[in-house]
């Protein structure tokens, strides 16, 4: 027993050993690229065929191949990646979303690539480079952690690399060559997996699927090591190595011993499924692209050319028929990625798994072998196995609550795997199954009408899921989960429902494609499968039904029309190529088809020659001053405008410098696109209430990701008065007073520029009635000290040990504009959010009238009244800016369709701008989207973070004039910012936060007056 027990642990070491030089690669490559290298199993593939092709094939010495496998053929893969793959994301941003997408096109393009070198079939013949003795294998990995860790901690490249990991930007202000580093990490971490893929391969089934996959399912050991720590994935590796061979002497019975037995010779998948679900997530930025622009409108006719291309194989006959089977089928696959992925924004690495349950349990079913139901016919069979898989979409969609990034992609990953391991690939499962088609659909002609069909209902689905209020809502939560919840987005029932459906669609998919084959082939439904079928439509459009069914012929045609793996080989270069071309092959083709086309060049006719000559003469003979026989032009080249005359008195209804109001239904300035047309000409006034101090404005701020435009046509446009304000002998020019300015932390607000274009200024007049916002909301004048509609009494909350609020009490009253002000770190944000719902105090409580609200989630208290903005802007790209404000009043719960209406014209966006893309729209105008979309769900409390960030004075002095109307209507008002002017223009109390702790509260001419005088001492 005791010598059983020691070689078991020594076979285990060595399995350990494996386990630990993929878990210290991973680590090296996460820590100095910031990048979970899903492609590490790949690599080791092709390095462990690249040693068999050197001294099988070639007949070359063992110590030669190996020498140029490990040492140039693995570091030359890691670097190229680095250099050609991933270097342009880190330009970009290193986006972890495109990483990912990245990583897996590399996984996808080296096994489609070994598959089209050396062929599916296994190898047996792998040469050994180290012995059977376990011993050499934990040598290796030992020695190697060592000097990592050594290297890590004693030399000037570790400094470098801590310093890279911990802030990049900030290693590179000092000097650090990230690149270098970066490329040093590809470097190791490829050695890595190349002497792993070398050490496995004469011990495992070498083949393009099952040495990658097997790999990768020991990606649980760097997890459990937290992506940091050299001697936990050491001390992991070896332990699970060690238990896995010791349960391979348990010998149960009864009706568990397969699944038993599948547990003890699957333990690191048993590790990878608790550190994916159970463990905390790495990673916790989102796992997708999010949309930088509106979708791209389908071209007309594309949905006509689709359903003939899909007809066509009716004529078809033999093979090609019988191919062309396969392709509905997947398509119907691919579309539940379209639900999850382009939709909802969720990753989902595991619909293979989905897939192969819908038609296995089709064939249970329609076999009679499914525990306690009958035989069922075939049709029966389908409807039940898609309503008895739904369900399962909780074991992805659940972890997608409270996990993002990679902690996400792990998750359904490790789900895929699983449910290969231990269901596929068992023999109690699929022994001896075999799968017919339904009634009066034996044939491939009408098989393939039912799958067009069939099609046709899941293509109705998804449309059900893009379009309408649940598409809305979908697409608001895929741009911007945090803003989607703030709109009243139940964010968790809506993640579950994507993938319930996605799993439901995928049940379909794969029953169909089974039932089109005649057999349950597990290897159809491998998890390589499952990466292959994300990566083909991400990069063919995420969001694209017409891009999905693009995706499944090109899959089913390539494979079947040329050598396999040429439809994955293709896949993954797009797939890699994300980050050169990150609006995907589409934009690609797009920007390369307008550089190849021929500019068209006007040329004159003779007689127009003749009559630009006469103009020219005519034009010669009026002028009174010319230069080289032209008009004086101003500087930038056009004729200088006339000098405006004095100012008129604006009319009646009119705020003072807010311009003429529009007709109805017309535009307040000119929207995105539009001809442009010369601004009128007026005189500056300073707005009622605002700082004694010529209006300026803040130079144009592009938004975030959206394309480069010119600036405001204030800026170039306007006549020389304008451009340059008033001339010294103007009476109206004002003296400069010195601004308050933001003396609390953050830069100030420019103030350097013309006024603002006439778009900015919102029409409210002082005159009218302030909008109906609330039903019932009492008119006339305000109470002096209404009862508080929002408080919040003894907040703490804690971070790792530091006290971020300490006791704070805070009274938000109806009709009143309450603000919090203070310096950088004084816990502002940590109140917001607490009110907000986004985060949990440590104690204390938050009341919305009498009602206590401190557990209630975000979109719950939205709903109930409560709404808020973003200091970064929480808008949605690719939604229209009147569906962004639906998105408002669907998800609160408004049945005045009327709502919508208000709220676009309160903030001056009921013009041609409505049905613009939020992507496309300047900064200013995408603050007014936000307070429109928050304003559409009739809120009694909103809750405003620096809603003046990035504005320039003349907006900031429209959106004063909208919070003013907005608080004399009812509505409880709580400001977060940083600009003293606007507090001391708009507030009617301020509470100054320091330390966690309120410590002066009051009007703001005495609050501010007295924080003025402590921070000038």
């Amino acid at each position: 027993m005791a010598s059983l027990t020691y070689d078991l642990t020594l076979a285990g070491l060595s399995i350990g050993g494996a386990a630990a030089l993929t878990g210290i690669g991973l680590i090296v490559t996460y820590r100095a690229t910031g990048v979970l290298n899903f492609a590490h199993g790949a690599i080791a593939m092709v390095c462990a065929y690249a040693l068999r092709q050197c001294t099988v094939e070639w007949g070359w010495p063992l110590w030669l191949g190996a020498l140029v496998t490990l040492f140039v053929l693995a570091p030359a893969i890691g670097m190229a990646l680095e250099r050609f793959v991933f270097r342009p994301l880190a330009v970009l941003g290193g986006d972890p979303a495109q990483t990912l997408v990245a990583s897996i096109g590399v996984f996808v393009l080296l096994v489609g690539g070994a598959v089209l070198v050396w062929g599916p079939g296994a190898r047996a013949d792998a040469p050994e480079l180290v012995s059977a003795d376990p011993w050499g294998q934990l040598a290796v990995a030992l020695v190697l952690a060592v000097a990592v860790g050594a290297v890590t901690r004693w030399t000037r490249f570790g400094r470098e690399l801590r310093a890279v990991v911990d802030d990049r930007p900030l290693a590179v202000l000092n000097g650090v060559d990230a690149d270098r580093v970066a490329a040093a990490g590809w470097a190791f971490g490829s050695f890595t997996a190349g002497l792993t893929g070398v050490l496995l391969a004469p011990y495992v089934r070498l083949d393009p699927y099952g040495m990658p996959l097997l790999v990768m399912e020991v990606v649980a050991v760097a997890v459990a090591a937290r992506m940091r720590s050299l001697p936990v994935a050491v001390l992991v590796a070896l332990g699970i190595g060690v238990a896995q061979s010791q349960l391979t002497r348990l010998h149960p019975s009864g009706w568990a011993q397969p699944l038993l037995q599948a547990v003890a010779t699957n333990l690191f998948v048993v590790a990878l499924l608790v550190a994916a679900l159970v463990l905390p997530g790495i990673g916790t930025r989102d796992a997708l692209p999010r949309a930088a622009t509106a979708r791209v409108p389908t071209p007309p006719g594309a949905w006509i050319v689709a359903g003939v291309l899909f007809l066509l194989p009716l004529g078809f006959a033999g093979s090609d028929l019988h191919t062309s089977v396969q392709v509905p089928a997947l398509g119907v696959v691919l579309l539940s990625l379209v639900v999850v992925t382009g939709r909802g924004g969720q990753i989902s690495l595991g619909q293979a798994a989905y897939a192969g349950l819908g038609a296995l349990f089709t064939a249970l079913l329609a076999a009679g072998r499914f525990p306690g139901l009958p035989r069922l016919p075939e049709l029966a069979a389908l409807a039940l196995a898609v309503l008895l898989v739904a369900p399962l979409g909780l074991l992805t969609g659940w972890p997608a609550i409270g996990r993002h990034g990679l902690a996400l992609a792990l998750a359904t990953f490790a789900v895929g795997v699983g449910v290969s391991r231990f269901v596929f690939a068992q023999p109690y499962a699929t022994a001896g199954l075999t799968v017919h088609r339904p009634a009066g659909f034996e044939g491939d002609r009408a098989y393939y009408v039912l799958e067009l069909a069939l099609l046709a209902v899941a293509l109705l689905a998804t449309r059900f899921l893009r379009t309408g209020r649940t598409g809305r809502a979908l697409a608001a939560m895929r741009d911007h989960e945090q803003g989607a919840s703030a709109s009243g987005v139940q964010v968790p029932s809506l993640k579950l429902l994507a993938f319930v459906t996605g799993a439901a669609l995928a049940a379909l998919g794969g029953a169909l494609l089974t039932m089109g084959l005649r057999a349950f082939d597990p290897g159809a439904f491998d998890p390589v499968r499952g990466l292959l079928w994300f990566a083909a439509v991400v990069v063919l459009g995420a969001d694209s039904t017409l891009g999905a069914l693009t995706a499944a012929a090109l899959l089913v045609g390539l494979d079947a029309g040329a050598r396999g793996g040429v439809a994955a080989a293709l896949i993954g270069v797009l797939a890699a190529l994300v980050g050169r071309f990150p609006g995907g092959p589409y934009e690609a083709l797009r920007t390369l088809m307008e550089r190849l086309r021929p500019r068209r060049t006007t040329r004159l006719t003779p007689l127009g020659v003749a009559a630009r000559g006469r103009l020219k003469a005519a034009g010669r003979g009026r002028s009174g001053d010319t230069r080289h026989g032209r008009p004086e032009t101003a500087a930038h080249g056009r004729p200088e405008a006339p000098r405006p005359g004095p100012p008129e008195a604006a009319p009646h209804g009119r705020l003072e410098g807010a311009p003429h109001e529009q007709p109805e239904g017309a535009p307040h300035g000119r929207p995105e696109g539009a001809p442009h047309e010369p601004p009128k000409a007026a005189p500056h006034r300073r707005p009622e209430g605002a700082p004694h101090e010529p209006p300026k404005a803040a130079p144009h701020r592009r938004p975030e990701g959206a394309p480069h435009e010119p600036p405001d046509t204030a800026l170039h446009e306007q006549p020389e008065t304008a451009r340059h304000g008033p001339s010294e002998a103007d009476p109206h020019r004002q003296p400069e007073a010195a601004p308050r300015g933001r003396l609390l932390g953050k830069g100030a607000r420019q103030t350097v520029g013309p006024p603002a274009p006439a778009h900015a200024a919102l029409p409210v007049p002082p005159t009218a009635p302030p909008p109906r916002w609330l039903p019932g909301a009492a008119a006339g004048p305000r109470v002096s000290s209404p009862a508080p509609l929002l408080r919040a009494r003894g907040l703490h909350v804690r971070y790792d040990g530091f006290t971020a609020l300490d006791g704070v009490d805070l009274d938000v009253r109806p009709g009143r504009v309450t603000a919090v002000v203070g310096p950088n770190g004084a816990g502002k944000s940590t109140l917001f959010h607490c009110l907000a719902g986004t985060v949990r105090p440590t104690r204390g409580r938050v009341l919305y009238g009498t009602r206590d609200i401190t557990r209630l989630a975000a979109h719950a208290r939205t709903r109930l009244g409560v709404a808020r903005t973003f200091q970064q802007l929480a808008v949605f790209p690719s939604l229209t800016v009147a569906e962004n404000v639906r998105v408002g009043a669907e998800q609160g719960r408004v049945t005045d369709p009327a709502a919508v209406e208000r709220a676009l014209r309160l903030l001056g966006l009921h013009g041609p701008v409505r049905s613009l893309p939020a992507a496309d729209l300047p900064t200013g105008t995408l603050r007014r989207v936000e307070l429109a979309r928050a304003l559409a769900g009739s809120p009694r409390v909103l809750l405003l973070d620096e809603p003046a960030a990035g504005l320039d004075t003349a907006e900031v002095a429209a959106l004063t004039r909208v919070l003013r109307a907005l608080a004399a209507d009812g509505t409880a008002l709580l400001v977060v910012e940083h600009d003293l002017d606007l507090v001391a223009d708009l507030a009617d109390e301020v509470h100054v936060l320091t330390a966690g702790r309120i410590v002066a509260s009051g009007p703001p001419d005495q609050v501010l007056a007295a924080l003025e005088a402590t921070v000038g001492r």
